[in-house]
């Protein structure tokens, strides 16, 4: 077992993945205390919010700000850097390279050969599946769905895959409500655990339908992170496979997508999302979103 980092430890040059803190800043580990208080840069995607944890309020290492706008202007001069001496990679909150841009300076990184170090931590995406009381099958975590409703209700649809059992996404409090009825909508209102305000003072925890945590989620406030428990696939028979030959034929005529659900809904007896999610599942579908295991 390696010894623990402490602060006369010499650590190699590389690149250090710092998880921070979601909210408590009482979930910084001394581990991550340390690296922070010994590396040569920082990396941060917000630099005024990185300066509020304790390790970085009153040291003078260069912090320097990491975003999608400024990734390639960054880019060389960090990874010229974690050659000799120790950069340190973090988020606003939580674990860097998911959902930020600290994966795409990891990828870099391992292309040109210069050492990646995880220093693991605090992350919503772990602490909502921990909380939501998921079983032991598949998930898939999805970042943040489109802010288009058609395609968020595509990359939806597509979850109806048959082999996972849960799916993780963070959400906006100005979208939450809109995305929930998409939910409950699409995937015909499943069971969800919505986690707003993790680690904070005013958290929350909640499981129940989507359809309910639309109307309840109108006005709030705060960050979320859903998770949606899938729906099994029925299965399939002559019907579902007479519905899905339907559904390819529509797109192949050029239809859309909503009304072909509509009337596939009407021809077949089915419920309007189960067309919805048989077009999306469909080759060649308009709008699809790919969506990769977490």
């Amino acid at each position: 077992m390696p010894s623990e980092i402490n602060a006369t430890h010499k650590l190699a040059p590389g690149i250090y993945v710092v998880a921070t803190p979601i909210g408590n800043l009482g979930d910084l580990s001394p581990r991550a205390s340390t690296i922070l208080q010994q590396a040569n840069l920082i990396a941060a995607e917000d630099t005024r919010t990185s300066r509020k944890l304790p390790p970085l309020a009153a040291t003078q290492q260069t912090l320097v700000s990491l975003t999608e706008h400024n990734f390639e202007e960054r880019k060389r001069q960090l990874l010229d850097a974690a050659r000799t001496g120790v950069v340190a990679v973090i988020s606003d909150a939580g674990t860097p390279g998911i959902a930020d841009p600290g994966g795409r300076l990891v990828a870099a990184a391992h292309d040109e050969g210069v050492r990646v170090v995880p220093i693991p931590g605090p992350s919503a995406l772990a602490a909502a599946l921990s909380a939501a009381g998921c079983g032991p099958g598949p998930s898939v975590f999805l970042g943040f769905l489109p802010r288009q409703a058609s395609k968020r209700k595509a990359a939806l649809a597509q979850l109806r895959s048959g082999w996972l059992e849960s799916a993780v996404f963070l959400e906006s409090p100005g979208r939450i409500a809109d995305t929930l009825r998409d939910v409950a909508e699409v995937l015909e209102d499943p069971i969800v655990v919505v986690c707003r305000e993790l680690t904070k003072l005013h958290e929350e925890v909640v499981r129940g339908r989507a359809s309910e945590f639309a109307a309840r989620f109108e006005e709030a406030r705060g960050e979320f992170t859903v998770v949606v428990f899938i729906p099994p696939m029925p299965e399939r028979d002559a019907d579902a496979d007479a519905l899905a030959g339907y559904m390819a034929e529509m797109q192949r005529a050029g239809a859309h997508r909503s009304g072909a659900a509509s009337e596939a809904a009407r021809k077949f007896g089915v419920p309007r999302a189960q067309a919805y999610a048989i077009w999306a599942l469909t080759p060649g579908v308009e709008d699809s979103v790919q969506t990769g295991p977490w």
